[in-house]
Order: C-alpha cells, then structure tokens, then sequence
C-alpha cells in the first residue's frame, strides 16, 4: 500500500460540498480565503468557529460545547492553568534567544533528559517538530556520510523541504525522491515484527545499490498517519537492531506518541524496549507554545555542530521552556501517563464491544490515549467515505475526531491527556448513534 491521499485532505473542509453554513461562519470561511487563502486546511463538512476551551472541551462563537477527542497539542488539557501561568509569569520577566545563560532553560532541559535513557543526555531545541526532523536527517547523513533514509508508506514527520521528502502522505501519487525509500507499516496479522525488519532490509539493499547509502530509519513509534501500529510491544526491536547492524541511525519521531500518550511510559519507544540514536519532539511538549527538540548523544550533536553552526533564535526560549516544564510538571503530578493507560484501555474495550454490534467497525488498535479503528466496507475493504460520514456524524453530535491510514478509512482518536472515563462514555455512546443512523 501506498500514500493515496494528502494527509492534510483527511477530512479538509471543501467549500464546495458544503451546506448551509449560516452567515456568520460562511463569513469567516470568505475572510479566511481572502487572507491566510489554500496553505491552510479546515477540518469538517461545517468548519468551527472557536472562541475558548477548557480541558477536553472547545467552545464555539454559536454557544456550542465540543468534546475534543482530536487534539493531542494540549496535551495536558486546553488553557491549563498551570501552563498559563507559567508562560504569563515568564512573558512579564524576560523573553529572548538562548546565547544567554537562563535558570528556566536548564532546569528544562536537565528535567527532560532526566527522562530519558542513558547515552541519550543532549538536547538541542527547535520551534517545531518539523524543524527537530529536519535536524535529525541532517545528524544522520553526517554521523554515517550516507544520505538514504527508510521511512513507512504513508507517513508524516513534518514539512519543511528536507522532511517533505521523508513524509510520502503529504506527496501522493508522486515518485519518491531518490534518496529515500517507502516501505509498508507494521499493520496486520502474522509477526508484523519480522515482516518489518525484512522490509527495512530490503530497502537499505536498494539505497546502497543506488548510491546514497543507508543513513537512518525514521519511524514515528504509533505509525500515527500510516494508521496506528502498536502491537505487540517490542515488534520495532529487530528492525532496531537491524538498522544499527547496517550502521545507519535509527530515528524516533516522539512527535506523537511522546510525552505519555501510549501509557507505557513518556515516550513510544520505551514499549518496544529499544534504544534509539536520535529522538524528535514537538506539538504536545508546550501544550500549545512552539517548542521542540533533538535528544541525541553529546557525539552525535558535536559532530553536527561543529559541521553546519547550528543556531535556532526561538528554540528553547525561556517563554517555550517555562511552558514545557510545567507540562512535565502536569504530567508527573497529576499522573497522566498511567490516566493514559487506564482510559486508553477503557477506550479500547467500548470501540471493540461496538465492533462486534457493527459490521462497519474493523479492527481497533493502539497504546494508551492513541488510538486508531479501521472503518471498512463489504469484505473488510478500507471505507474510506464510511469514515467521513462518521466523522461528521460525531461533529454534528459535538464529538471531534480525525483521520489517517493510507486510505483514509482510519477514525484517529487522540485526546488531551486529561480525558476521563465519562468522556469515553459518551464519545463510545456518539459513535454507537451514528453507526446505527448509516
């Protein structure tokens, strides 16, 4: 399977299959064209027009309340108080590039590399997790001298022009560039592990036959835009070792499963007991304020720097750090990686009881709070229109949720962290109303 449709157009709002908006949002969907016009997508059949949120809940301009199932950037609930208030304390203090030494600055990083396994013990800040990607190809073809990279068929680490390259959904239908090969996503049944690893051979084979050589494997660990892949923990081990044995760099994208989401612990690779060389970070670790990072051995990074004098003006700012280390602060103190494990698997266990009510419900997979559930059609086949009308079905109910998969058939569930059992309640009872309407 390949990437057969843009990430980006997974439920896009199209202006010209839409209905009646009502004035007041077919006025801001006109203004929004004149101005910010075709670089950025709405999501739904009917756009939002939001105006505040609390916790798991957006609030829209008509009075209306949305459970957010969809956004895990506030990762520790939308507006968290803590969050605001360190970012409003560090606003009102002092604001600037990081050529100056800041208590607030280190003591994020020493908190976030505390984190992490031994040797990974440096970290270099971006504003985004596209720009942590960007950075970590680049380590990778100056740690090996080889410039190929494996990466899933329909996978999604960011947009700038390097990592563009290395994300096959948001170029469908296009060749693959040269230097980077695209290979299935662990989903399925049989030893998804082995079958893996067999691929990842393969394709370096092919990059060393063509010239480029095999630099690194990029893996986001949930394979969140090929569809969710979790299970069973530990099958990204032997590609692991594989990659590691060809002497390329194998690069977790955290970018998605980071930060608690899969349950397991604060980051996806720790399920499958592997040690990765560089690691990616972004969306959730500012709840909502652009940060992001590279953790990498002081190595890795040396070389790095010493090759392209590498400076970022607005990575890491004391703005950015106040707000991610009361992110980790939220999610120690109010225990949020074992919430994820508890109401992901009580999440999990409603999705699959309502598969064996309804034939359009597939196979239901994931870790902690990500969650993937196949939508198919007659014989199991990807439905992929089946889907939209699920996910606008729970819109007009007042339930968000997106999609993924190569097809498009994948309902994608990632809330805020913060999500609680009633909330699982009523999304479950949602879905269960729209599946029985057709």
């Amino acid at each position: 399977m390949t990437a057969s449709r843009k990430i980006l157009a997974l439920n896009a709002f199209e202006a010209s299959r839409a209905g009646d908006l009502g004035a007041e949002t077919a006025a801001e969907v006109e203004r929004r064209k004149r101005t910010i016009g075709p670089t950025s997508v709405l999501f739904y059949e009917k756009p939002l027009h939001v105006v505040s949120a609390e916790g798991v809940w957006l609030h829209t301009a008509d009075g209306g309340r949305f459970l957010d199932l969809y956004n895990n950037v506030p990762s520790v609930g939308h507006c968290n108080p803590r969050v605001a208030r360190a970012v409003a304390d560090q606003v009102a203090t002092l604001n600037i590039h990081t050529r100056y030494l800041f208590d607030v600055v280190h003591a994020y990083a020493d908190r976030l590399l505390a984190t992490f396994p031994a040797p990974l013990d440096r970290v270099a800040f971006t504003c985004t997790g596209s720009e942590a990607n960007d950075v970590a190809l680049r380590l990778a073809t100056i740690a090996t001298g080889r410039s190929g990279f494996v990466v899933t068929e329909a996978a999604y680490h960011g947009n700038t022009s390097a990592v563009s390259d290395v994300s096959p959904s948001s170029r469908p239908g296009k060749a693959l560039a040269a230097h980077v090969r695209a290979i299935p996503a662990p989903i399925g049944k049989g030893d998804v592990g082995r079958r893996f690893a067999e691929n990842v051979r393969a394709a370096a084979e092919s990059l060393e036959q063509s010239g480029h050589g095999f630099a690194g494997l990029l893996v986001d660990t949930i394979f969140s835009s090929d569809g969710i892949a979790a299970d069973p923990p530990g099958f990204l081990r032997e590609a692991a070792d594989l990659t590691h044995g060809l002497g390329a760099l194998f690069i977790a994208d955290e970018v998605q499963p980071g930060f608690g989401r899969t349950g397991a612990g604060m980051w996806g690779f720790e399920r499958h007991g592997l040690l990765p060389d560089v690691v990616t970070l972004g969306k959730p670790m500012g709840n909502g304020i652009p940060i992001g990072g590279v953790v990498a051995r002081e190595d890795l990074l040396k070389d790095f720097a010493e090759s392209v004098g590498y400076f970022n003006t607005f990575g890491g700012n004391p703005v950015s750090s106040a707000a991610a280390l009361a992110v980790l602060d939220e999610i120690e103190q109010r225990g949020l990686v074992a919430n994820a494990a508890s109401v992901g698997g009580y999440l999990r266990d409603g999705l699959r009881e309502l598969g064996r009510l309804h034939e359009a419900i597939g196979d239901v997979r994931g870790a902690g709070l990500y969650v993937g559930v196949d939508v198919v059609g007659a014989g199991g086949a990807p439905d992929a229109q089946a889907a939209s009308r699920l996910i606008n079905g729970l819109r007009d109910r007042n339930i968000l949720i997106g999609a993924a998969g190569g097809f498009g058939n994948v309902l994608k569930i990632r809330p805020p962290l913060v999500l609680e059992r009633r909330h699982v309640d009523i999304f479950v009872d949602a879905l269960d109303a729209c599946l029985r309407a057709g």
